[in-house]
């Protein structure tokens, strides 16, 4: 097969669940695969930092960076090579070609936009409402990256269910056990953020449930014997105002911290230093942070609704994440068992490592291969 792969999120969106999906799989591909032929679609003057195989070629595009990532991909990709087989588009299809002349596969991770639009950014979402009606019709087959989303996908647009491919996604390399000490020297350095702490990293999205984990956090204290702090960190966002003025209003704000955006490089540091990584969201088309907690050897609370359980099977304590009460019940358990909280351990590290992406590029090929061959009879 000749495969052109849209790298642009690859680049400019690292760091980013579609920026990390769209580097690991095209990094994968290159480890996995010396058969294929790939062209890959990036910016000019761009370089992934990968050591392409000779089967890889770098296709440069004509395109300035803009302010806006959606914006950026929202621009069609052309495709001048006329002999590519088959051309996949990462990021929700955001970018496909106009012009079609092979096959067209795009990875949808979710319909947030469509089941909370409340919850993401006004320019994707208007992107995503006026672009994907146009987009799905176009493609020829979908991959996404959980059972989840694949129903999700077929109730929205009425898409064959034959023609979605799921392929799970994994942590990077990066994160696993470093020692506890060292951790949070790099965290206090960095972040000045000493003592123990319960974390959350992620979006500042409503869907997130910020707002209820800071609730089910300050229910929590009373009950506490030690000290501990609760870190949310990520790109604070126009919701992180919400968010300081509730850890005021419940009087924990001395308690809460918000380091805002914290390096790649820093991250595994930042849940190997914790003891216990809560994510209480509403709505995930996969979650990337629980597995990398769980990767890092770090007992994990999340969400018993959409993908999740799906995900973590039984590695993590999951709760309603609309009952504070139980939210904060299970942080205390966690924090005060320590057979519960090894058994966390233990299992986590033990489903993280079921999750690779060698596997989620060995599956992507596989999704290529089906999807050509449908498009010849």
């Amino acid at each position: 097969m000749k495969i052109g792969i849209d790298a642009r999120a690859a680049k400019w969106y690292r760091g980013t669940g579609i920026g990390t999906y769209s580097y690991q799989l095209i990094n994968s591909l290159n480890k996995i695969d010396n058969y294929n032929d790939y062209s890959l679609f990036v910016p000019n003057d761009c370089n992934l930092g990968i050591p392409f195989k000779n089967n890889f070629h770098i296709k440069p595009i004509k395109q300035e960076k803009q302010d806006n990532f959606w914006n950026e991909v929202n621009i069609s990709n052309p495709l001048l090579d006329k002999s590519i087989d088959i051309y996949h588009v990462p990021q929700n299809g955001i970018g496909l070609p106009i012009s079609k002349d092979c096959p067209f596969v795009i990875t949808l991770h979710d319909i947030i936009p469509y089941k909370m639009p409340d919850t993401v950014g006004d320019q994707y979402l208007k992107i995503f409402n006026e672009k994907l009606p146009n987009i799905i019709p176009m493609c020829d087959g979908i991959i996404t990256v959980s059972e989840y989303s694949k129903e999700d996908i077929i109730k929205a647009f009425n898409f064959p269910r034959e023609k979605i491919y799921v392929t799970y996604l994994a942590s990077e390399d990066i994160y696993k056990p470093y020692d506890k000490t060292f951790s949070k020297s790099i965290v206090k350095k960095n972040y000045s953020i000493t003592g123990d702490y319960i974390l959350y990293i992620g979006g500042f999205s409503p869907r997130k449930n910020i707002l209820g984990l800071l609730d089910s956090f300050s229910m929590l204290l009373p009950r506490l014997k030690k000290d501990i702090k609760l870190v949310i960190a990520g790109n604070k966002g126009k919701s992180y105002d919400i968010y300081k003025k509730r850890a005021q209003a419940l009087h924990i704000d001395d308690k809460v911290v918000f380091p805002g955006f914290i390096s790649m490089n820093h991250i595994p540091f930042m849940y190997n230093a914790c003891e216990l990584f809560v994510y209480p969201s509403f709505y995930e088309g996969f979650g990337l942070p629980p597995i990398e907690a769980m990767a890092c050897g770090i007992p994990v609370i999340t969400s018993n609704v959409t993908s999740i359980p799906e995900i973590v099977k039984d590695s993590t304590l999951l709760v309603n994440p609309y009952d504070i009460n139980e939210l904060s019940e299970k942080m205390y358990n966690v924090l005060h068992d320590d057979l519960l909280r090894q058994s966390l351990i233990t299992k986590g590290l033990k489903r993280a490592s079921t999750l690779t992406w060698d596997n989620t590029a060995a599956n992507t090929l596989i999704a290529y291969q089906n999807i050509l061959e449908t498009n010849k009879i």
